[in-house]
């Protein structure tokens, strides 16, 4: 967004009066703050960091095929009439392409893909409303709030288990985001927003279609992931939920749609999800997924991809459910290294391997690390067996390795598949970890101890 200057009216400028600083919430007192809502929203300041926050999360263009790179010149031609537009209550967002991703339990995910535009405005709404609606959150509310994480959520649901709260309910929301009922949703907004232009365009990015084939749908519920502003009326309106878990003086954790109520028996926690799913119901029109809900044990339950141990304080651990989805997103990196040199698939493999363990790195039991760090060395050693296809070239490479010619014969010609080989001694002695390190590839226990350090 830096360039030369503009003039008034060429690209993303600022209009009549001073500008108002999004990053401390609306200027202003009382009737001035409720009626220049959307002022702060285009102000030059906000829309330069709203730019640069797009930019930064790059992102798929929405239906009209615009890139992000293609933001700043279509601004500065075009930001006065959006501007206005805006300014009036008259901006109407396109339809949002529909996407559909695995989920990895199976089914799929719907996302809603906004047009660069839609992205550029529902970012600079999300920074002027985040610091009218954040302050107000439950502290036992930690997805998509600032300055807190995934990680702040497991600790806190790992105190509320040593503090004797021994099980734990386990609620999911069936569909969530695709289930949520706009008049429920824009009341709560209503509660803090009073500007009813922002009103209206927030209801209006609601109902936008979806665009799948070249067919639009129209939309009368839901807010498809994939937008700036879903994160955050995801939790305007769990609010209400969270209020109630308060005034009943539970313990819990909430992170976007994933919440867990900690209590002190099983017959307490029956009562608690019987209780929740009626609140939720005709409160908030939302349906509890009774399949994928429980009253169990902690230890038998999965949190954020975490699960515990059953000792007095609890320990943390990955869960197995997120190892298996761990490996079934590395095994395509490693049919695609096949014919590859070693370095390559390594160098390619390396940020999958340190972005999962540093969101890991919490867990206390660390034997699954190293675990983790022999199947990924097998997977390496087999992409070198099927390298060498034939026979006769992996008696050449094995005896290049340091095999006596006898032994090299044996292991070439056993019959075996890769993964077999991979496992066995001579491949273990013909390609020993130190060589593995020295193309590059991490170990999974030695990030772990180097990256744990207090939240």
């Amino acid at each position: 967004m830096s360039g030369p200057p503009r003039k008034a009216g060429d690209g993303i400028a600022e209009g009549p009066g001073r500008a108002r600083q999004a990053c401390t919430g609306p200027t202003g007192t009382g009737g001035e703050q409720a009626a220049k809502l959307m002022e702060d929203v285009v102000s030059r300041e906000n829309l330069l960091r709203a730019y640069r926050r797009v930019m930064r999360n790059r992102g798929a263009p929405g239906v009209d095929g615009m890139r992000v790179e293609d933001l700043l010149p279509f601004c500065r031609r075009r930001w006065r009439d959006i501007r206005e537009s805006l300014l009036s209550g008259t901006y109407r967002p396109q339809p949002v392409r529909k996407v559909e991703i695995p989920k990895p339990g199976g089914g799929v995910r719907m996302l809603g893909i906004p047009t660069v535009l839609d992205r550029l405005i529902q970012q600079a709404l999300l920074q002027v409303l985040t610091p009218l609606f954040d302050p107000t959150f439950s502290e036992h509310s930690y997805g998509f709030r600032p300055g807190r994480s995934a990680h702040h959520a497991v600790l806190a649901a790992r105190g509320h288990m040593a503090a004797g709260c021994r099980w734990v309910v386990d609620m999911d929301l069936e569909k969530f985001f695709d289930r949520v009922n706009h008049d429920v949703l824009m009341s709560r907004v209503k509660r803090r927003v009073k500007d009813r232009r922002v009103l209206r365009i927030i209801n209006r990015y609601l109902q936008a279609g979806m665009m799948e084939g070249g067919i639009v749908s129209v939309r009368t519920e839901g807010t498809p992931q994939g937008g700036p502003l879903s994160p955050l009326l995801s939790n305007i309106l769990l609010d209400d939920l969270d209020r109630e878990l308060e005034r009943r003086g539970h313990r819990f954790c909430r992170y976007a749609d994933d919440c867990n109520v900690y209590v002190r028996s099983r017959a307490a926690g029956e009562r608690v999800l019987a209780s929740l799913e009626r609140f939720l119901r005709e409160k908030l029109r939302l349906k509890v997924n009774r399949s994928k809900s429980a009253v169990a044990r902690p230890w038998e339950r999965k949190f954020l991809g975490y699960s515990v141990t059953w000792h007095r304080f609890p320990r943390l651990k990955v869960s197995p459910e997120s190892v298996k989805r761990f490996k079934a997103a590395l095994r395509p990196a490693f049919r695609a290294g096949r014919g590859r040199r070693l370095d390559i698939v390594i160098r390619d493999l390396t940020p999958k391997l340190r972005g999962w363990i540093a969101y890991f790195r919490l867990a206390e039991v660390k034997g699954l690390f190293d675990e983790l760090d022999q199947w990924i060395r097998r997977k390496m050693r087999a992409l070198l067996w099927r390298r060498w296809k034939h026979w006769k070239t992996r008696i050449k490479e094995l005896i290049r390795r340091g095999l006596s010619p006898p032994r090299a014969v044996r292991s070439a010609t056993n019959g075996r598949g890769p993964w077999w080989n991979a496992g066995a001694r001579h491949m273990n002695r013909a390609v020993p970890t130190a060589e593995l390190r020295q193309h590059g590839l991490i170990s999974l226990l030695a990030e772990h101890q180097r990256l744990q350090c207090p939240v």
